[in-house]
């Protein structure tokens, strides 16, 4: 598997010193896969059907939403984890910190090991 990239010029990140901008690696997206296509692929290379897989695909996603509004790590074996983070404005005092102390928050999702043995053995070439 090859993945291809090109050179990006950005400007320095805050809190560097100023100077020349630099360039960047970027990866160049080949176009993008939709739970139609994901669902053929599946239904090629499987006994299920593509109704069924796409109700399992859907069900996951509301059964994944509940655990983590509860709070729980979701793993999905050789897929990964799913976990929520959060980013709180600083308080003075343990007691301080509340629900009004949280500013954003996100879902974290941390690769299988199938998924990072196939970071690991990525090619890139330039474009």
């Amino acid at each position: 598997m090859s993945v291809r990239i090109k050179a990006m010029e950005k400007p320095n990140p805050p809190g560097a010193p100023a100077g020349p901008k630099k360039n960047y690696a970027v990866i160049i997206y080949d176009g993008e896969d939709n739970l139609e296509t994901i669902t053929k692929r599946i239904e090629k290379i499987s006994t299920v059907s593509g109704a069924d897989i796409r109700g399992v695909l859907y069900a996951l996603v509301d059964v994944m939403t509940d655990e983590l509004a509860d709070g729980k790590i979701v793993r999905l074996g050789d897929l990964g984890s799913m976990r929520l983070s959060l980013g709180s404005k600083p308080e003075a005092t343990a007691a301080d910190v509340n629900a009004k102390s949280v500013i954003s928050s996100k879902i974290l999702f941390t690769p299988g090991v199938r998924l990072k043995k196939m970071l690991k053995n990525l090619e890139y070439i330039k474009s």
